[in-house]
């Protein structure tokens, strides 16, 4: 059975504790969380999570912008290895499954061509620490000029010869330049995590789920298809307007995805 997660930075301000009771009382399962890099910052999130019974299914790697496996700099690279170890040290100690990652960026610097060959040959250098720990490597679809179609972001996966290489596929990203529904069809099997946001096509801007134009009956549908069963994950804005009960309506708004 899917079950419903909400990031970390959609939650309002607080400590842990606090963010996690409101996540539990308003119907979540589990909690992302991002790289936290201190052990009293993982203590801190575990006690929280122990207490209030929410999950970390998954950790956001801090470091994927600023420092992308596809760079040609090897300063870059050993600083992309370290925040992800640093993600998979999260994991570990806090019970999540994956980890994710966006790995690359196409710009005037690096080309895709490049930024394939770049990615694949750096992301494979800190494999095996994942796979011995087994934990996922998630690489989600961000608006980076890269991996612009499912039947590419297949291969690209397919590429690493992995089981713990996988697909954190999120819904809205790719609705400027494909259908989501479509994507998750061409991914099935791979798909390990799946982040939900909405977005409104005439103004090209992100929206609050069910005020844009993803067609949510049809995922639904397409995830039901290929059996996934893991972490609905909102990625949203916290409403400064009315922070809590904006959590409580996103809360609902996935239950109506879930059709419950």
């Amino acid at each position: 059975m899917m079950k419903k997660g909400i990031c970390i930075g959609s939650l309002p301000e607080g400590s842990y504790l606090e963010r996690f009771k409101l996540a539990k009382k308003t119907g979540f399962d589990g909690v992302e969380i991002n790289t936290i890099e201190t052990d009293e910052g993982l203590e801190e999130v575990k006690k929280a999570s122990v207490e209030t019974g929410i999950e970390i299914p998954s950790v956001m790697n801090a470091s994927h912008w600023k420092f992308p496996f596809s760079s040609n700099k090897e300063e870059d690279i050993e600083k992309a290895i370290s925040g992800m170890r640093n993600s998979l040290k999260t994991a570990k100690f806090l019970g999540a499954d994956t980890v994710l990652l966006v790995p690359g960026v196409v710009n005037e610097e690096i080309s895709y061509e490049e930024a394939v060959r770049n990615s694949v040959k750096n992301i494979k250098r800190i494999i095996p620490e994942y796979e011995e720990k087994k934990i996922f490597i998630g690489i989600e679809e961000v608006w980076n000029k890269f991996l612009l179609s499912p039947v590419e972001f297949r291969e690209y996966i397919d590429n690493f010869n992995s089981e713990v290489v996988a697909a954190y596929f999120d819904v809205g990203n790719i609705l400027l330049y494909g259908y989501p529904q479509q994507w998750i069809g061409s991914l099935a099997g791979r798909i390990k995590k799946v982040h939900l946001k909405d977005f409104k096509l005439g103004t090209k801007s992100f929206v609050y789920l069910h005020q844009g134009d993803v067609n949510w009956k049809k995922v639904k549908e397409a995830l039901t298809e290929i059996g996934y069963d893991d972490y609905l994950t909102a990625e949203l804005p916290v409403d400064k307007n009315d922070p809590e009960g904006r959590v409580l309506q996103i809360s609902k708004d996935i239950d109506k995805i879930l059709e419950r």
